[in-house]
């Protein structure tokens, strides 16, 4: 067997871990700034919606990057793959700096084409919040590629130890920022900058480090290996279109959503905000799978890659589980600690339990096991898979129940819980028969 349960458990654990404290720092964060009113809490969560979209690019390039690493590993090909990880560093570095400019540049312009007309407190918010998240684009694709190589090389406490780090920095810069000095909006970028320098800052120095099994060496000296990218961009160019039009979907979907006005958008961001700590069983052990899953497509044994999706999606389903479970008990009690208005608060409180419900169902089959395939090479499946759910499904029902259905941003949260239920379907599908593992990645 490629991995003891030890092996496992080593791996899943700081991840898990360290989920949980990535959304600590948004759920903090918005803790925080709700003091300074919804207008603040909406314009930060708007934002975020483009952010999700903008930051595919350099989120899909690093599960490229990961997939490489990991099948070289799993080929016992050290060299590649030390290569693999240093031109991951160079292709992330390159497309985050080109979409902070681009960013930057047209702000206020994205703005207006995305969310329309917003009202004058919130759009100032919005302003503020995405100048302070395209400045830190690069650094956090910088950290993306290097937690991604860390975890192909099963080192996942050191991503945990760099998750608590950028935590810690970013809670006490939330503090003094918002609280003390009650720069609200602005605070909480500036935190957010902070952190996410401090993550792109060590983990470079643990890639660095010439004992890792892969490491870095000599990264200010660029040396292009084209054949290299051609591998990561085979990976990442399907998954940044999946996931850039998936986000861009759900940026429309946004956009329809602040058209319901204020009350309904500091919904939609709460109900982000918690639904955020309920998937987090998912989002770590999707990671999980691109280096377990990598390591076995890479040492040509499917077998062990159909055992272990199993395994994880198994432990997957019980940590959700208890996650769902709490969101949907104590809805009414983590709602209070925002202190909505009492329209807001009901809207959030339905949305909360309606999307737990849902989770525990279909969102490991949904968002955990296409990692699987994608750490196959089959990528160019889910991708279709996801951008036709997405719009046709997601999209046109959150149109039809949001809209003319008069349900509003109730009815956009449904269409999204019932997408999952079809991706599921389709992905489960996939998976028990052949073609997703007959791709070549390297």
């Amino acid at each position: 067997m490629l991995f003891s349960r030890k092996d496992i458990t080593r791996l899943v654990i700081p991840l898990i871990l360290e989920q949980f404290f990535a959304v600590t720092i948004d759920i903090v964060a918005s803790l925080m700034v709700a003091r300074a009113g919804e207008a603040a809490v909406s314009g930060i969560s708007l934002v975020n919606s483009v952010n999700a979209l903008l930051v595919q690019a350099f989120s899909a390039l690093a599960t490229g990057g990961a997939v490489v690493c990991s099948q070289y590993l799993g080929k016992e090909d050290l060299g590649a793959a030390r290569l693999s990880a240093r031109q991951l560093y160079y292709s992330v570095f390159a497309v985050s700096s080109l979409i902070t400019l681009i960013t930057l540049v047209l702000r206020d312009q994205l703005i207006r084409w995305i969310f329309g007309s917003l009202e004058s407190d919130v759009l100032r918010a919005t302003q503020i919040y995405f100048t302070m998240s395209a400045i830190s684009y690069p650094m956090l694709a910088i950290y993306n590629a290097g937690a991604a190589v860390s975890r192909a090389i099963g080192s996942t406490r050191i991503s945990l130890f760099i998750a608590i780090l950028m935590n810690v920095v970013n809670i006490a810069a939330d503090y003094i920022l918002i609280i003390v000095m009650e720069l609200d909006v602005m605070g909480a970028g500036i935190a957010m900058l902070l952190a996410r320098a401090a993550g792109a800052f060590v983990i470079s120095l643990f890639l660095m480090n010439i004992n890792n099994q892969v490491h870095i060496r000599g990264l200010f000296r660029f040396s292009l290996d084209f054949g290299i990218i051609k591998r990561i961009l085979g990976i990442g160019i399907p998954s940044g279109i999946e996931n850039g039009l998936f986000q861009f979907g759900k940026v429309l979907v946004t956009g329809l959503v602040s058209s319901f006005g204020t009350a309904s958008i500091a919904a939609y961001a709460v109900s982000n905000n918690i639904s955020n700590f309920i998937t987090v069983p998912s989002g770590a052990l999707g990671l999980a799978m691109i280096t377990v899953v990598g390591r076995c497509i890479g040492a040509g044994d499917v077998k062990q890659a159909r055992q272990y999706t199993l395994k994880l999606m198994g432990v997957a389903y019980a940590d959700m589980f208890i996650t769902a479970s709490i969101s949907f008990f104590l809805a009414n009690t983590i709602l209070g600690w925002y202190g909505l208005t009492d329209e807001t608060n009901q809207m959030a409180f339905v949305m909360i339990r309606m999307f737990a419900v849902f989770a525990a169902l279909f969102h490991i089959s949904s968002f955990c096991m296409p990692n699987a395939l994608r750490a196959a090479g089959d990528v160019k499946f889910t991708m279709t898979v996801s951008i036709i759910c997405m719009w046709a499904v997601r999209v046109t029902l959150s149109y039809i129940l949001g809209l003319w259905a008069g349900m509003g941003v109730v009815g956009v949260w449904l269409a999204m819980c019932l997408e999952w239920t079809v991706r599921s379907v389709i992905f489960l599908l996939r998976f028990r028969g052949e073609k997703w593992y007959q791709h070549r990645v390297i």
